[in-house]
């Protein structure tokens, strides 16, 4: 353990923060059952239970050991994303029940969902993501590709969703899949970064993964719109049922006519996308039917 990092616990669950930090709020919740402490973005999230009910617990103010910002940052960026979660339920993502601030942060609280994401570079850092049978990405992707189009149908049509609401999705990627492997049902987690449109690029590059990323996303003062949108569920399709970043038909999992709705909307050149999130899933939807 290094000098910088503090290992704390709580009910015997063991985490690690750079400073020491007080969690004493957390017994009014429950009981905490498991902690998720090595996210980039400030914050740490607990799995909490009381009387038989589970709940997810997003919380900022705390400094991570993989943040490098300011806790004030997070908090101002966790508190913003309350009404994210408000303005766009839907049953395809959890379900936010409260929001609170603490003597020294902010918390969102959600219902639990028992599913595993599909990007859990904390226990499978690639490759291991890819190439151990224990990984919920290679478990996932050994699932019937008929199965894996279905699921993406459920994340095409959120992404229909918040188009409509007026908000353009940015920072998703498969580690804000949820899959639950009993029930076979998915949801969708972690849409802090999701923003009102009209959206432009002021960062130069923008949050998210460079695997789901359109090339606007790298260009300050770019558009960020319906278009990108339509790249990043394409390239979706394409870590789900594809290669990744290889989009050639030679790793293509399903029909051909996918493959060509994914490519078109893929294409580096935004004027040869589909003009919508809308038009790419009423096109995905016909070539399932």
């Amino acid at each position: 353990m290094t000098s910088n990092t503090h290992e704390m616990a709580i009910n015997g669950v063991y985490f690690k923060l750079k400073e020491p930090h007080d969690f004493s709020w957390l017994n009014e919740l429950g009981q905490v059952f498991c902690v998720f402490d090595q996210q980039d973005s400030g914050n740490i999230c607990f799995g909490l239970s009381r009387g038989g009910k589970r709940q997810f617990v997003k919380y900022a103010g705390a400094i991570t050991t993989q943040y490098t910002g300011e806790a004030s940052q997070a908090i101002a960026r966790l508190m913003q994303a309350r009404g994210v979660y408000s303005h766009l339920r839907h049953d395809t993502l959890i379900t936010m029940t409260d929001a609170f601030s603490t003597a020294d942060g902010y918390s969102l609280v959600f219902d639990w969902f028992d599913g595993e994401t599909l990007h859990p570079h904390w226990a499978y850092p690639p490759p291991h993501k890819y190439t151990n049978p224990s990984s919920p990405f290679y478990r996932f992707r050994k699932l019937p590709a008929d199965l894996r189009v279905a699921i993406l149908k459920q994340i095409f049509s959120f992404h229909v969703h918040i188009e409509a609401h007026g908000y353009v999705a940015v920072d998703f990627y498969d580690g804000s899949i949820l899959y639950d492997f009993t029930s076979n049902k998915v949801m969708i987690c972690d849409i802090d970064y999701y923003q009102r449109k009209p959206f432009f690029n002021r960062m130069g590059r923008l949050w998210g993964s460079s695997r789901f990323m359109s090339p606007e996303e790298f260009v300050l003062g770019s558009p960020i719109d319906g278009k990108t949108n339509v790249f990043n569920m394409g390239a979706t399709a394409f870590c789900l049922l594809g290669g990744q970043t290889d989009r050639s038909i030679t790793t293509w999992e399903a029909s051909e006519s996918l493959f060509r709705i994914a490519r078109k909307a893929t294409s580096l050149d935004r004027d040869m996308r589909y003009s919508s999130v809308s038009e790419f899933y009423h096109e995905w939807t016909h070539a399932t039917n």
